[in-house]
């Protein structure tokens, strides 16, 4: 395997405050990086403003009455702060929403040629990636003509991710790609990413509740709390920082395992504030 190429800074969200309907803020000041080659993972629990935060990079903020009202993002250099998604697509940075939300109507194999409607490289070297995406994901080549809304939940975030790659991104972003798979399939969905990452040399950002997973496969991480980032490092380093274990992987110092339900939100403040 080759090493990754990691030192090149390729998204830089400096200090943004995002805001929806013009009053209800929920970014705080929020700043995170992304180098060329890594694999970077922004956890945290519900209405942390994870989803935001993709939202406010890939251009998706409009739709939802949102929008950046200060800090700064760019990528590749280029200011994309408040810019809509599709100049964001074009630039290389695309998203896979939570949910997957594939064409139902559609075949899987339609769902993934419609990823290549922006590019403009050539025909050749769009079939070569549609190929490649039935190499990356052979469970999909059983099934190109069956209808994307009969697949099953693990399968459809297949359809999604290799729909996203059609565009070929510089980065990809995923937003809580294991959200209601079971286990088997999150590690095979986890396994891909991986995959991309290394082979087709493809920037990850992903956001994730599954600390345990997201953490095996990063470089770097963030967690983040009601709009703001409380925590970041390496994988490694929030592996074995022991607030991590208690709140994110559930890991108590005798061993067990403690629900957030058990757990005061001013102790975790005092902690890490």
């Amino acid at each position: 395997m080759t090493k990754k190429n990691t030192d090149v800074l390729l998204l830089d969200v400096n200090n943004i405050e995002v805001v929806y309907n013009d009053i209800v803020q929920v970014l705080r000041g929020v700043s995170l990086n992304v180098k060329t080659g890594s694999i970077v993972a922004l956890l945290g629990t519900n209405g942390a403003g994870k989803t935001t935060t993709l939202r406010a990079i890939s251009g998706l903020l409009k739709p939802e009455n949102g929008f950046i009202k200060d800090g700064k993002i760019t990528f590749q250099g280029k200011d994309i702060t408040n810019l809509i998604g599709t100049h964001v697509v074009r630039f290389g940075a695309v998203m896979v929403p939570e949910g997957r939300r594939v064409f139902k109507h559609l075949t899987v194999d339609e769902n993934i040629r419609v990823g290549s409607i922006t590019r403009k490289d050539g025909s050749q070297k769009i079939k070569a990636d549609h190929k490649l995406m039935y190499d990356h994901f052979p469970r999909l080549s059983k099934i190109t003509n069956r209808m994307a809304g009969y697949c099953s939940g693990g399968e459809q975030q297949m359809i999604a991710i290799a729909r996203a790659l059609m565009a070929a991104p510089i980065m990809l972003m995923l937003d809580e790609p294991s959200l209601g798979l079971a286990p088997l399939l999150v590690k095979e969905i986890f396994d891909n990413i991986r995959t991309i990452n290394r082979e087709l040399d493809t920037s990850i950002l992903v956001v994730e509740q599954n600390a345990k997973i997201a953490l095996g496969i990063a470089d770097y991480a963030y967690i983040m709390e009601s709009g703001k980032i409380v925590l970041e490092g390496t994988a490694e380093e929030l592996k074995n920082n022991p607030d991590v274990k208690e709140f994110y992987l559930g890991v108590t110092q005798g061993g067990g395992r403690k629900s957030f339900k058990e757990i005061k939100s001013y102790k975790r403040r005092k902690r890490w504030m």
